[in-house]
Parts: structure tokens; sequence; C-alpha cells
């Protein structure tokens, strides 16, 4: 059996790879490399590969996903005790896990978008200020309401929503700020929040990607007037389907749960301007399925742990291979604290490392890493933005260098949602191998 190595044996050899890769990068290697590994040719060049784990191996590493026996109980329990508890049972879980006074559990986390859109209850033509750098449904059921997408450029080393971007683009139509927690990522919710003061702009979250990640200690989520949650199949609380939106007073509580719940309205206080539409609602039905939310229960029992699993795990990898001359992890300041969600994005400084992102992707590849060059669809690129027949006031179409940026120089990585330290050692070696060999990637 393969004998993991030592840390000792794992530090000097990054501290090889290092200076042989730092010498590269001057121009005075006078020696090849003696870290393990990185004397042997690329496999591009007809080198061995430096992944050797077996496809399903890693496949499994990368599983989302995952349920356990305490989610197959609790289904059972269900199916044998059928009925609509689950949901009001989620709802206090969660207002109790985020200390929220009210929160509404949704058919999925865009029909929790479109209730905080009608909570609002903002006049056709208004505007709120968003990333393109998204999916669609932060942004599209605007549309519905005569609500107008201004489109804020993200950070390119952190993929969030670019305060300095939005305050050029504020006009006297502007509402609200919307921005999206990307991949884990928090937002500058406190730099955010002022900018919206001073303009009285109302602050909404998109949390979909982050739930349990938090800015000086306060969890993102509740840093906005309204912000929603997504339970999707690869979300970090998957469910397959389902949402959650979260509001900070009740007058935007009863208004987004009325716009799909016709059922609670008597529920509300007495003097409530929307108790009196029981039986009808006011447009939508957006119950969630008790069976997503008995998943979703489970999955929030686990989800401090997981997180802290993650990111223990990512840090294997990422401690050691962010040392590579050009290779740059998305930037965080010391008072958040993230999560891992989906992928785990870098960005490659080309000039620093001496050849594109295409040749890595390639060698890594070749090495048997899963890496892919990341781009994103952004949204206002898209044609539907570009026809005025959908909006009632058309959108403006930008110019954002900081989204084409982020897609220009992004490169994906797994995540392993599970322990896999060969692997990890398997793809940190293949980092190592490429930067060693990096002026045969030049030219490529």
């Amino acid at each position: 059996m393969r004998r993991d190595p030592s840390k000792k044996q794992l530090e000097a050899t990054r501290r090889a790879v290092l200076q042989s890769a730092g010498a590269l990068a001057a121009g005075f290697l006078t020696q090849p490399a003696t870290a393990k590994g990185t004397t042997e040719n690329l496999a591009l060049q007809g080198g061995p590969t430096a992944v050797t784990m077996p496809t399903r191996k890693q496949a499994d590493a990368a599983r989302w996903p995952i349920f356990e026996t305490e989610e197959e109980q609790a289904i059972v329990e269900f199916l044998r005790n059928p009925g609509y508890g689950p949901i009001a049972a989620l709802e206090a879980d969660w207002k109790d896990f985020f200390q929220a006074p009210f929160a509404k559990a949704q058919c999925n986390g865009t029909s929790a978008i479109a209730a905080m859109f009608f909570a609002l209850d903002l006049p056709p033509g208004s505007e709120i200020m968003v990333p393109s750098y998204t999916f669609f449904a932060s942004i599209v059921p605007m549309r519905v309401f005569g609500l107008v997408p201004v489109f804020v450029d993200v950070n390119p080393r952190t993929l969030n929503f670019d305060v300095d971007d939005a305050k050029r683009r504020l006009t006297k139509n502007t509402k609200a700020v919307f921005p999206v927690h990307w991949m884990g990522l928090p937002c500058a919710m406190d730099d955010i929040n002022a900018f919206a003061a001073e303009h009285g702009l109302a602050v909404l979250e998109d949390v979909a990607h982050s739930p349990g990640a938090s800015l000086k200690g306060r969890p993102v989520g509740t840093w906005g007037r309204m912000s929603i949650f997504s339970y999707q199949a690869t979300k970090p609380i998957p469910a397959m389907e389902g949402g959650m939106g979260m509001y900070q007073n009740r007058e935007d509580y009863e208004r987004a749960t009325t716009f799909g719940h016709s059922d609670l309205p008597p529920s509300f206080p007495a003097n409530s301007p929307y108790r009196k539409f029981e039986g009808s609602g006011l447009g939508l039905k957006f119950r969630m399925n008790p069976m997503a939310a008995v998943l979703a229960r489970a999955q929030l029992r686990k989800l401090k742990a997981r997180n802290e699993d993650g990111v223990a795990q990512v840090r294997k990898l990422n401690d050691r291979i962010s040392q590579l001359p050009g290779l740059v992890e998305p930037t965080i300041r010391s008072d958040m604290s993230r999560l891992y969600y989906s992928s785990n994005i870098f960005f490659l400084d080309e000039a620093k490392a001496g050849f594109t992102r295409a040749a890595l992707v390639k060698a890594l590849q070749a090495e048997g890493v899963k890496a892919t060059a990341h781009r994103y669809r952004l949204q206002h690129k898209l044609p539907l933005y570009q026809d005025a027949a959908w909006w009632h006031h058309a959108p403006v179409i930008p110019e954002l260098p900081g989204s084409d940026e982020a897609n220009r120089t992004a490169v994906g990585l797994p995540y392993f949602t599970s322990e896999v330290p060969e692997l990890v050692e398997q793809y940190a070696q293949a980092f190592e191998k490429v930067w060693a060999h990096r002026k045969q990637l030049a030219g490529i």
C-alpha cells in the first residue's frame, strides 16, 4: 500500500517546487527541479500523468448531494405520516438558525425572489441594481412587476457586487440593490449597506450559494431588508427543490407570503391589510413540497459542520498551490467566514505565470486534473434584455469589464465533498509539475 508523505516531506517538496518555479520566472533556472514528479515530462509531452486515482473514485470525491441515514429515515417517517407540518417546522428551524423574525418557505429559490420583488411594492420603472454575473432568476422576475435591472459589475477577484461600479450607475429611479453572495464568498455588505443608506435604497440579498457564510460574525442574509435562499439539488442545503424567503419586517413577510400562499392570510394579525385575501391570495401558488422540507431540515442540521469540513478540505489543496506564481485565489477579508459551493475557483495572472489560461487548463487536464476554463453566462449579453417588448422600461446594456475579466481568467477545479488526501496530493503534484515546466507552455 502506498504510504502518504509526511508533513515535513510535503513542505520540503513544496519549497523545492516554488524555488524552481521562481527561478523559471526569472529565467535563472540552472538545474532541474528536484521535487517528486517535476523532473518527469509533462503528460502533454508523453510523460506520466500526475493524477492516477480512478475516474469513478474522483467522481465520488465530488459527489453532491449527499443524503444519509438521517434523511432516509425522515422521508420514510413522512411517507407513513404525510402532511404539510414539515414546512412550518422548517421555517421555525430556519428562524432559529439565523435569528430572523420572519421566514417563508417557497417552492424554489426563483419563487422566493419573485415574492420578494412583489413585497417591495415599487412603481413600474423602478430600478434594482444587480450583478450580471448571476443566474437568470436573480433578475428575470423583475419584468413581471415592471421593474428594471441595472447591471452592476463584479470585482474580478471575488465575483461579487462592485460597490464602486454601483455608485457610477445610480439614477433617480434606483430603489434597491440586490447583491449575490457568489459561490460561498460573502459580499462586502457593510459597504453595500452604507451606500444604500446614503441614497435611501432597499437592500436585498441572494444567498442561494452561501447559507452559513458571515461577515463580522453576522450571517449573510441578515444584512438586508429581505433575502432569499435555494434548496435546489446542487446547493449547499440540497432538498432537490425548494427555497426560502427571509424578512426583517412583518409588512414584507405578509405581502410576500400572500402573493404565493392563499391559505395563510388567516394566520396574520387582525389588523393586517393582507388578512382579507384568504382563499384567493394575490397571484400564485408557491407552496413548498413537504418532502423537500423534510430533506432541508435534515440538511440544515448538518450545515455548519459541513461548511467547516468543506473549508478545511479545500485549504489542504489551496494553501499549497496558491503559492505558485500567478495563481490567485478569490480575495476574502479577514472578518469574513466563507463556505465553498460547486467549484473551487482560482484566477490566473498570465503575466506572472508565464503562460495562458488555455495552456494551463490543457496541461492540467492532460495530467488528469478536472480543470476548466471557468466562464459564467453574463445576463446582460442575453437576447431577453435587448428586446424592449419584454420590459416596462428597457434595461441599459453596459460594458462590464470586471465580469469580462473574470471570464477570461477564472480556472475551475472540483469541490471535493469528502476527505480524499490521496487525490489532493495528486492534484497538488500536478500543479507543481506544470509550474516547474511552465517555460515549455509559454508558446501554447
